[in-house]
Order: structure tokens, then C-alpha cells, then sequence
């Protein structure tokens, strides 16, 4: 009996023993962790604070260019739709599909021949319409000088004879207007272009018959040298466009569909005379020389209209402003390398460079990267610095500015 109770009172002395060994193995274990936290700290401490790698450029002083940006579309400066001013087959083309022609250059030829006849006819008429007239005036004169000196003329038969001269006068003058209509058609049958530019698809072949009721032209001739592009900005900008239209001529540049590539530059001509109100937006009208023929008609572009030059103006990165609760900052670096938070005014950006209206100076070394990281007083390390060329206020200077004062990792 006793040797079973012995038998059942061991496992609970076991079970001790093994719940004294885990608190053992988790005391160790405990005092080794608390002690490489403080061999941490001491090492930290030794260190001193940490130091953060960023990027950092130097405000400048730049004249930057004030650009607008819009969507536009280019359109021939002149468009022609030739047809027919008279009725007849077209015996003759004198035009290659895509060639340039001058204006006063012979297109196509409709057979002249029927109004050449006709031209012929009228002559013929005035002809005999002038012997009748001559005549009618020789009687005239004859019955005005019987009545004058005999009397065997009765003052009525002077006057038929006067009305019927007048008569044969209207005639000849009606025949000659015949005449000159005839040959402004035979004039009509030689087509000639109108305006100097390129001439499209062909729209009708040698041998068709032409008429001057169709409804569809011979050809299209575009002027593409000049051309121009309608773009559109908010009504909101249009007043400073026009007061800087009448200082000078606005300077306006056409960009690719992927506003990467600039493909010409021209000047702005007028803006429309009135807003449309569905979209809130006014059309303006630049013309571009386009002596490389850079530009088509319908091609899709972007504008930028450099409205002005700001000389002298304090230029930072884009990527150096920073948002807060009290408005925009910047992280500026000090001689000794650490950071503080200078408050800032961006009057407006284009491109990758801010121009500043107040908070900033030239000189001031800003950070463009690892902003996530600093606080005031923190340790930096420049990776790297750099700093704008000058601009002259075009967007291809503006442009290398960016170039220059953005920093790579």
C-alpha cells in the first residue's frame, strides 16, 4: 500500500524539476539579451548620432521663363478645294499627287474646244449687229437732215429711225458681253492653282467629265508654309495674354503628343472673340514658319506660350519643396552639416525648377532627397551636389537648369 502511494507522489516531484529548469534556461536568457541592449546603447552612444546620406543642390539665380501650356491642333494657314467653274472633260493633269505648287500654276486642262466655238459664234454676231448699227445710224443721220432742210422727212420717222440705231447700239453691247463671257470660260477651262502649297490625293482621273455642280473637288491644295495651331487656354489666363500681346510678340513653341520633342516655334497671331462657355476655355491662334515641315494640318500638339521672363529670380529643384501644417519648406544644409527648416514661397514651377517669391536665398545648399529621414538638427552627408547653368529664359535653358540642379542617386 505504501509502495503505491511512493509510486504516485514521483510524478509531481518530476514535474517540478523540469519546471524549475525552464525558469533556469529563461532567466539565462533574459539576462543575455538585457545585456547585449546595453552593449548596444553604449556602442550607439559611442558612435554619437546618426549621420543620413541625401542629396543636396544650391539655390540660384536664374531668369526663368513664365510658360502657359495648352492643347492644339494644327491647321493649314489656307485650305482650296479646286473644282470646275465649267462643264467639260478633263483632258490634261499637270499635277503629281504630294507635289508643291506656286500660285498661278497650270493644274489641269477641261477641252476647250466647245467654247472655243462658242467664243466664235459671239464674235460673229457682234460683227453683224455693228454693220446694222452703222447703217441704222447712217439713216438717221440722213431723215435728220431731210427734215432739216426740206421738210420730206415728218419729225416721227426721224425719231423711229433714232430708236432703232439705239436698238442696234444695245445689241452690240450685248454681244460683246457675250463675247467676254465666252472667254472667261474658255479662261475657266485652264485650272490654275489659286494659292502657293501642296496639292493632296488626286480626286478625279484623266478623261472623267467635269461639271461645275459637283459636289466633290478635283483636289485639295493646303498652305503649309506658313501654318498654323489653334490651342485653347482657361479664360482666366486670357486677360494677361492680351496685355502682353500689346507689349510684344508672345514667342509660342509646339511640342509632340508625348510633350517630349519640340517640333517648331512660331508667334502667337490673335485670340478668338469670345470664350466658349461649355468648357470655360478661349481659342488662340499662333503661326509657325514650318520651313522643315515639321507640323501638318490635324496633327495633335502640345503648346507652351512663354508669356514672360522673370529676371533674377531665386531658383530651387522642384524636389526640394516640402509640405507641411504650416505651408511649404525646405530642408537647407548648414556648414557644419546639419539641417534646418527654412520656410518658403514658390511663386510657380515649370519643369523641374521652383522659382521662390520669399523664404529662399542664392547660395542655399537644399536637400532634393532622403527628406523622409530628417528632422531640425539632424547629421547629413551629401552624396552629391549640384548647381544650374544659366538660363536665358528659353524652355530648352530652362530645361538643362533642371538638368543641372536635380541630383541621381
Amino acid at each position: 500500500m505504501n509502495q503505491r502511494r511512493s509510486r504516485i507522489e514521483a510524478p509531481p516531484l518530476f514535474l517540478r524539476l523540469v519546471f524549475l529548469t525552464v525558469v533556469l534556461l529563461l532567466a539565462a536568457l533574459l539576462w543575455g539579451c538585457t545585456g547585449a541592449a546595453q552593449n548596444n546603447r553604449k556602442s550607439a552612444a559611442n558612435r554619437g548620432p546618426q549621420v543620413v546620406p541625401v542629396s543636396v543642390a544650391t539655390a540660384q539665380q536664374l531668369d526663368m521663363p513664365v510658360y502657359l501650356t495648352g492643347l492644339g491642333s494644327v491647321t493649314a494657314y489656307n485650305t482650296v478645294s479646286v473644282k470646275s467653274r465649267v462643264d467639260g472633260q478633263l483632258v490634261e493633269v499637270n499635277f503629281k499627287e504630294g507635289q508643291h505648287v506656286n500660285k498661278g500654276d497650270l493644274l489641269a486642262l477641261i477641252d476647250p474646244r466647245p467654247y472655243e466655238v462658242a467664243l466664235n459664234q459671239a464674235q460673229a454676231t457682234l460683227f453683224r449687229d455693228q454693220a446694222q448699227l452703222r447703217d441704222a445710224r447712217l439713216n438717221y443721220e440722213r431723215f435728220k437732215g431731210l427734215l432739216q432742210d426740206s421738210g420730206a422727212m415728218s419729225q416721227q420717222q426721224v425719231d423711229t429711225q433714232r430708236a432703232t440705231a439705239d436698238q442696234l447700239e444695245g445689241a452690240v453691247r450685248a454681244d460683246q458681253a457675250t463675247i467676254n463671257s465666252a472667254k472667261l470660260n474658255l479662261t475657266y477651262c485652264h485650272i490654275t492653282s489659286p494659292i502657293g502649297g501642296r496639292v493632296g490625293i488626286r480626286l478625279v482621273d484623266v478623261g472623267n467629265m467635269v461639271h461645275a455642280s459637283d459636289a466633290n473637288p478635283m483636289l485639295v491644295i493646303t498652305q503649309l508654309q506658313p501654318i498654323a495651331v489653334l490651342f485653347t487656354l482657361p479664360e482666366d489666363q486670357l486677360p494677361s495674354v492680351a496685355q502682353h500681346m500689346r507689349r510684344a510678340t508672345l514667342q509660342v513653341d509646339a511640342y509632340s503628343r508625348d510633350d517630349q520633342t519640340k517640333l517648331a516655334s512660331g508667334n502667337l497671331l490673335t485670340i478668338d472673340n469670345q470664350i466658349d462657355q461649355t468648357t470655360g476655355t478661349g481659342r488662340l491662334k499662333a503661326v509657325f514658319d514650318n520651313k522643315e515641315g515639321e507640323l501638318w494640318p490635324n496633327q495633335f500638339v502640345n503648346v507652351r506660350l512663354l508669356l514672360e521672363t522673370r529676371k533674377n529670380s531665386t531658383v530651387v529643384p522642384t524636389a526640394a519643396i516640402q509640405r507641411g501644417p504650416q505651408g511649404t519648406f525646405v530642408y537647407v544644409m548648414k556648414p557644419d552639416k546639419t539641417v534646418d527648416v527654412h520656410p518658403v514661397t514658390v511663386a510657380f514651377a515649370e519643369g523641374d525648377l521652383s522659382v521662390l517669391s520669399g523664404g529662399g536665398s542664392p547660395g542655399d545648399v537644399v536637400v532634393t532627397d532622403g527628406q523622409d529621414k530628417l528632422q531640425v538638427g539632424a547629421k547629413v552627408e551629401p552624396r552629391n551636389t549640384g548647381a544650374p547653368r544659366h538660363a536665358n529664359g528659353s524652355n530648352g535653358s530652362a530645361g538643362q537648369s533642371a538638368q543641372a540642379m536635380s541630383q541621381s542617386q
